[in-house]
Parts: C-alpha cells; structure tokens; sequence
C-alpha cells in the first residue's frame, strides 16, 4: 500500500473508507456541510496543513464543488493540494439510488482511479523523489484560446473539460489549477489545439 505524507481531506466516512483501501494516509472527514459551522475543525485542519500539507478529494458534483471552494478560502492555499476525480454516471452499491446529478463520489471510484488523482494532485509518495518544475500554464493561455473572456468561452471549457475527463463543474480559475497538475504547458496546448478541430465525420451540407 502507497503511503503518502499530507492529510487527506474527504466528504465523508465511506469515502475515507474506500480511501483507507488504497493508501497509507491520515485521512480526515468533513462530513459534509457540517465544516461550515465548526470553527474547531477548521483550525485543526490548518494546524494540520502547516505539519504536513493537505490534500482535499471531494465528489465531482456541486456539493463537492461548495466544499472544496469554502476550504479553498478558509485554509493556506499553498500548504494544500487539489485532487479530482473524474466524472462517472453510476451509483454506489450501498444507495438505493443515484446522487442528484447521478455521479459516482470517492467512494464509487476504483482503486486505480484514486491513486491516479492523488498523483495527479503531486501528493508526496515515500520513496519518490520530488516532481522536477514544468513550465505553467497560464491564464493568457486561457485567453488566448478562447477559454476564459470571451462570449462563449463557457461552451468551449466544458468540451474541453469532457475532452480532458475533468469535472463539468470547473471554473476558469478551476480549470487552470487542475491543468497544472497534470499538464505541463506544451502537453496542454498540442491537446486544446487538437480539442478545438471539428470532429472528422463532420460534412457541409447543402
């Protein structure tokens, strides 16, 4: 089993539970919103971040969103790493039924997939040496396609979210750090290029 040295923060106790599958971590639940009104965890969640660092791994629908943003601004942003998961229709065996936007949380994604976002994310694996520094993307690169500023820039985010297997539910600023967790500048450019043609079975028509 990986053992990897920052806190990881998830939604709740079957998340945790399918996290403790895969990894060695200290792995703590918000459980749910219930983080907005407890001063108490959130200074132990910063004293935790300045120890060790942070990971945050929330479900890829709206709630998830809400959570992850709200801890975006309530704790040291550099002491904290973002992980996603990607967006999967299904439904957890222990529900009856699906989530509201019928997405699989943390606890429905494979083993595979969990490792995939925490090294993603550059979570500290022991043993590994560091990630040497690529160069960024930026928010000019974003411009400069197309996919922030303009009148449809929206529209040409999420095909290019659906493209990358990212959340639908990602914004510019979003969409910019989960770039450069997993791209470096001229990976991400050769794929937007290639995102942006119209698709081969297109025709004119008449």
């Amino acid at each position: 089993m990986e053992k990897i040295q920052e806190v990881i923060i998830v939604e709740g106790r079957y998340d945790k539970n399918a996290l403790a599958q895969v990894v060695d971590a200290t792995i703590i639940t918000l459980d749910g919103f219930a983080v907005f009104h407890n001063q108490e965890k959130l200074a132990f969640l910063r004293r935790l971040a300045e120890k060790q660092g942070l990971i945050i791994l929330t479900d890829s629908d709206g709630a998830g969103f809400v959570l992850r943003n709200y801890l975006k601004g309530a704790l040291p942003k550099d002491r904290v790493k973002q992980a996603y998961i990607p967006d999967v229709r299904g439904k957890e065996r222990r529900k009856r039924t699906p989530g509201k936007e019928g997405k699989l949380g943390v606890e429905g994604m494979p083993p595979a997939v969990l490792l995939e976002a925490l090294r993603r994310a550059g979570a500290t694996f022991a043993g590994e040496s560091t990630a040497q520094v690529r160069e960024p993307v930026t928010k000019a690169d974003l411009f400069a396609l197309g996919l922030s500023g303009g009148p449809d820039s929206a529209a040409k985010r999420k095909r290019l979210l659906k493209r990358l297997e990212l959340p639908e539910h990602l914004n510019a600023n979003g969409l910019l750090e989960a770039l450069n967790l997993l791209y470096d500048r001229e990976t991400f450019l050769a794929l937007a290029e290639d995102t942006q043609k119209p698709p081969p079975f297109a025709e004119k028509t008449c």
